[in-house]
């Protein structure tokens, strides 16, 4: 019975999705950008507070959602929502902010535990990593 959970078991890739993914170091993401790190399914969002890693899955439905940087937004391709920098929901049906991954900071390098998700009903600024 042991051999058969050890076979259904998920394995995490190290580094991958599903435990710490190593983002890059601080420098690589000046204030006010937002960059995908696809390895880790989630974006850095650079503010001058610190920084938030989106997970790049829609709260409405689980799309995709990409940043659109001329827009200065993130839009959802499947049911329209919207989303700002920080997550927030700006419109469409989405009914909460985007879910947030742990952030630390260590020796200048970003590491982001996608084994742990952030469900959150709004934004707050005890969310952001300062940096």
């Amino acid at each position: 019975m042991g051999a058969l959970f050890q076979f259904i078991e998920p394995t995490v890739e190290p580094g991958g999705f599903g435990g710490k993914v190593k983002a890059g170091r601080i420098e690589e993401f000046p204030i006010g950008t937002i960059s995908h790190v696809q390895k880790g399914r989630f974006y850095i969002s650079r503010l001058d507070e610190g920084v938030l890693a989106l997970w790049h899955s829609c709260t409405h439905l689980g799309c995709t959602v990409p940043w659109r940087a001329d827009e200065d937004r993130f839009n959802c391709p499947c049911h329209s929502g919207i989303y700002n920098k920080r997550g927030q929901v700006l419109a469409g049906p989405p009914p909460r902010p985007l879910d947030l991954f742990p952030v630390e900071i260590v020796d200048g390098e970003i590491i982001v535990d996608t084994g742990r998700v952030i469900e959150r009903d709004r934004f707050d600024p005890s969310q952001i990593s300062p940096v």
